[in-house]
């Protein structure tokens, strides 16, 4: 995996805020690894963003070794769910946005509880196993179907 160039690090915006220097970000959780934030735009009552503070570009950028990453991200989410009183983890959705669908060129995992109150607005960009949206499970069974050292998929995981 390469590390991206240090002066994306002082302009990422997801960066800035997993190392503290955007004080207009809601932090709900962090921990020497991760950060969990309120997302600016919610789609949902309850719509976080957990985001590594190492700077990784994307999910494509992703291989065999991080699947830990993946399921602590995912743990932390829902940790943080249940933290603001989230108890009924079957309606919660957990997903990337694959570029360039991105807004954002930083890894990160959206939270979203309930599900069944996803804006209607808003929902077309968070719908399970979409081309734009992919969850949890189905990236770490990409993941784990993945060869050691295999280049970066320039497309989607079905690519």
């Amino acid at each position: 995996m390469k590390e991206e160039a240090s002066e994306s690090l002082e302009t990422c915006t997801f960066c800035l805020i997993a190392n503290g220097a955007d004080k207009e970000a809601t932090i709900l959780k962090k921990n020497k690894e991760l950060v969990v934030f309120k997302d600016i735009y919610p789609a949902a009552p309850h719509h976080y963003l957990v985001v590594p503070i190492q700077h990784l570009t994307s999910f494509h950028s992703l291989q065999r070794r991080h699947v830990d990453l993946v399921e602590r991200m995912a743990e932390m989410g829902k940790a943080v769910l249940h933290d603001q009183g989230i108890t009924d983890m079957s309606d919660i959705r957990l997903g990337f946005h694959q570029p360039p669908y991105t807004s954002v060129d930083h890894l990160h995992l959206h939270v979203l509880a309930p599900a069944r109150q996803i804006s209607q607005f808003s929902a077309f960009k968070f719908i399970p196993e979409s081309y734009r949206f992919v969850t949890v499970e189905r990236l770490l069974r990409h993941l784990k179907q993945k060869p050691p050292g295999a280049p970066r998929s320039a497309g989607c995981l079905d690519c």
